[in-house]
């Protein structure tokens, strides 16, 4: 059951908090929800909108210039048509990065709205660097001999460490016609052209027999398409 106006997070909210002892009231200096334990030792401003979004985020950052407690609460859509955009799990961490709270309020039509705190203000981030991930972004960028993309752009074939290969072995084939693996990988210096030329990828050889490989017309027009990509890679080559 989908709320009409953020106005109703309001007072599951405010009832979350009362269950934990803290005395809650609203709109205090523009806030929109301020809980706080009887002997003052811990305040909460919580700020409620029905989606997260950009705004509601620079509110939060915006908060913690006067509180160091912090959270955001948000609607969490039950039905498929309003739940496409709702990523909390990437919003909890960067939540966590930011060292702000997130909870989400779920309204049901026969039972009490269920709060869910998915992160406590001050809370560590969980995700570490993916040190793996990191590897093949950087082995990726030492391999590309130049910049052949368009950042940004859709719907485009990439350039990629992996088609330069591919293309510096369609070359080989197409300069010296059938060849093994093993010569290939003499002419382009890349250890894994057997791999490459049995997986096919792209559909540019074809295996003539046992050892022996061959160009196939769509290596040739691929060649042809990314000329400028392995320019200066033929030009180093020996005569």
């Amino acid at each position: 059951m989908a709320v009409n106006k953020e106005e109703e997070l309001y007072k599951p909210i405010k009832a979350y908090y009362e269950q934990r002892g803290y005395t809650v009231k609203s709109e205090v200096l523009h806030c929109d929800l301020v809980a706080m334990l009887p002997d003052g030792s811990d305040a909460v401003i919580v700020e409620m909108k029905k989606t997260f979004n950009l705004a509601l985020l620079l509110q939060g950052i915006e908060r913690l210039r006067i509180n160091d407690n912090v959270v955001l609460a948000v609607e969490r859509n039950r039905k498929k048509s309003g739940a496409h955009n709702q990523r909390f799990s990437d919003i909890t961490e960067l939540c966590r990065m930011l060292g702000i709270g997130f909870m989400t309020v779920t309204f049901f039509k026969t039972k009490a709205p269920v709060i869910e705190m998915l992160c406590e203000p001050g809370e560590m981030p969980q995700r570490g660097i993916r040190r793996k991930k990191q590897a093949r972004l950087l082995q990726e960028f030492r391999e590309r001999s130049g910049d052949y993309n368009v950042g940004g752009s859709t719907g485009r074939k990439l350039v990629t460490a992996y088609r330069e290969k591919a293309l510096r072995i369609a070359y080989a084939l197409q300069r010296n016609g059938m060849l093994s693996p093993s010569k290939i990988t003499a002419i382009t210096g890349s250890a894994k052209t057997g791999d490459m030329l049995r997986s096919n990828y792209y559909g540019w050889f074809e295996r003539v027999e046992r050892g022996k490989y061959r160009l196939l017309p769509s290596g040739s027009a691929a060649l042809e398409e990314y000329a400028e990509v392995i320019a200066e890679w033929v030009a180093a080559l020996p005569e």
